[in-house]
């Protein structure tokens, strides 16, 4: 027999138990209703669920000189704006006017702006009268920060229809200065030239991303937030000294123009490393106002310029017979008047009218005789004359700069009854002036190549310093040939026809001219007109560093000679900038011309 105590904890027990059954039952009902009967209006509304992305963009990295001074930056500037139809409706607020009359304000604001006032305040009102609704009229973009903050300062005190838009634009504090190396970004701040479009792997940013979403009533979704935070691009360190770029910048102008020529460049190359310490040309640019100067001056000449590099190579040649055919700097010697037919038909002449010499190897760079240097070039094959000016750098880039040309190099089965001999003396292939630099800073680096480097580094927006892999060296003379090839450009450069106007005082110093004929665009070359360039090192008993200097087509003076004063003035300036010490060894005796 059950007792009533017995039967009420069970009586519960089902009860609790049927309860828990019937809610289990409203649940599967309702999965079933969601999931199956109203799958098909579940997914409409979920569709309605609407998905809200907003880039967040992150600062395009800065370049820098050797130094760390800035050569080009990312900077938020400001597009002020005005609200004609707020205004108008504060004028005209009888019972709350403003503190400052449109007449005070408009005055004010124009000259914190740099707008004339009257302008100023005839467009705005002439806008509100056309188009009451009118909401927009452009007060002044690129606000400076002080005109920035008064402008703020105005809207703050009640001048509500000032409006303000932040926008990032690039600015390059020096101007200028190295300013073809640096380049410049688009409109829409893509790179397009120079260091910028060289180096946009370090410096572009990565844009970050806020994105949440919202259902019918625009309410945020808890949850749906997320935030991928930009990172702003590195720091490129360049190897230019800025300082020795501006001088010289300044200084080829000024000798271009005197010597009535197109253009000018400079290039200064570290012997112990390959860094370019200074890439100057005229014309120049500004980045910051492309207008203000031609297309064409828009990129580097000094990398894209190809041209014969004329006599400035006879030192390869030299450097090919001295250690192939056994040929030194004082024998064997070669008899080389001022013009001569060779045996295959070719005819070859010297810059000036001479008897018939008996010249020695360091005569024959002294003078710079063709004739000579043919004579002496062919004591060994085109082929290995090939090889060394391919060792030398001719047809192959410096450093990758944008639209850098290569230069050109024939085969040497391709050389032909002439060209087989102008070959010896820097005709028949081209060159740009770094790579006559790379050329030189292996001469006087004892023979040992170092690839040339603009780059020191990329600093990530986290700190961390990448630096580009280690340029390439490779030693491609014997030292012995370097130093025999060094006493003889010192000799060119105290014997030679430039010797009074080259000479760096405390410093002993090399030199070799080049003077090469420029193309008509027809095959042939242009008459008169030459392309001349002046390179050496310094100083001559402890190389530190080349000096390159060109003019493109001077026609006051047309010869190498052109460039004698410019060469002059950068190689002093560069011992003077690096504190070079002055040559604490004399000069060994001179070396004979003649046998």
């Amino acid at each position: 027999m059950t007792t009533r105590a017995t039967r009420t904890p069970r009586r519960r027990t089902v009860v609790a138990l049927a309860v828990i059954l019937a809610i289990l039952a409203a649940f599967v009902v309702r999965l079933v209703d969601i999931q199956v009967v109203k799958a098909d209006e579940h997914v409409a509304q979920s569709l309605e669920f609407i998905a809200h992305r907003t880039s967040i963009p992150g600062e395009r990295g800065s370049v820098v000189d050797a130094d760390g001074a800035v050569l080009a930056e990312s900077v938020n500037v400001y597009d002020a704006s005005i609200d004609p139809k707020v205004m108008n409706l504060l004028e005209t607020d009888e019972k709350n006017p403003p503190k400052m009359p449109w007449a005070e304000a408009s005055q004010r604001i124009a000259e914190i702006a740099g707008v004339d006032a009257e302008k100023l305040r005839t467009a705005v009102e002439a806008q509100n009268a056309a188009n009451p609704d009118s909401q927009w009229y452009q007060l002044k973009t690129g606000l400076s920060t002080a005109q920035f903050i008064e402008l703020k300062e105005l809207k703050e005190s009640g001048l509500t229809y000032l409006h303000f838009d932040p926008r990032e634009t690039r600015v390059y504090p020096n101007g200028a200065v190295a300013g073809n190396l640096l380049g410049f970004l688009d409109g829409a701040g893509t790179a397009q030239a120079g260091v910028e479009k060289m180096d946009e792997k370090c410096l572009a940013p990565t844009d970050g991303e806020e994105s949440y979403r919202t259902g019918k009533n625009n309410v945020v979704i808890p949850g749906s937030e997320s935030k991928v935070d930009a990172v702003d691009g590195g720091t490129v360190q360049l190897t230019i000294n800025s300082d020795l770029q501006w001088y010289m910048q300044q200084m080829i102008a000024e000798e271009a123009q005197a010597q009535g020529a197109k253009g000018g460049t400079v290039t200064v190359v570290e012997v112990g490393t390959g860094k370019i310490r200074a890439a100057a040309e005229w014309p120049t640019m500004d980045p910051n106002d492309l207008d203000a100067s031609s297309s064409d001056t828009w990129g580097s000449k000094l990398f894209t310029r190809w041209f014969e590099p004329g006599s400035t190579f006879k030192a390869v040649t030299a450097a090919a017979v001295m250690e192939n055919a056994g040929v030194t700097m004082g024998t064997p010697t070669v008899s080389a008047s001022s013009h001569e037919k060779f045996e295959n038909g070719a005819v070859i002449n010297d810059a000036f009218v001479h008897p018939t010499f008996q010249y020695t190897l360091a005569g024959a760079l002294i003078d710079s005789s063709n004739v000579a240097l043919s004579k002496f070039g062919t004591m060994v094959s085109p082929d290995v004359r090939h090889d060394y000016l391919e060792r030398f750098g001719v047809g192959k880039t410096t450093i990758g700069f944008p639209d850098e040309t290569a230069g050109e190099l024939h085969p040497a089965a391709e050389w032909d009854n002439q060209s087989l001999y102008t070959t010896t003396f820097g005709q028949h292939f081209t060159v740009t002036a770094p790579q006559v630099a790379g050329a030189y800073q292996a001469i006087a680096n004892g023979g040992e190549k170092i690839g040339l480097s603009l780059i020191e580094s990329c600093t990530t927006s986290d700190g961390t310093v990448v630096t580009p892999d280690a340029p390439e060296r490779e030693q491609i003379i014997k030292p012995e040939t370097a130093a025999d090839l060094t006493r003889m450009l010192e000799n060119v450069a105290v014997q030679g026809g430039n010797a009074d106007r080259i000479q760096v005082p405390g410093y002993r110093v090399t030199s070799k001219t080049g003077t090469a004929q420029v193309e008509d665009g027809n095959g042939g070359y242009k008459s008169g007109v030459y392309y001349t360039s002046m390179v050496g090192f310094a100083p001559v008993d402890d190389p530190q560093y080349v000096v390159v200097v060109t003019l493109d087509e001077p026609t006051r003076v047309t010869s190498s000679a052109a460039t004698a004063s410019a060469f002059q003035k950068a190689m002093t300036q560069t011992m003077k900038t690096y504190r070079v010490m002055p040559s604490s060894s004399p000069m060994d005796a001179l070396l004979p011309k003649f046998e």
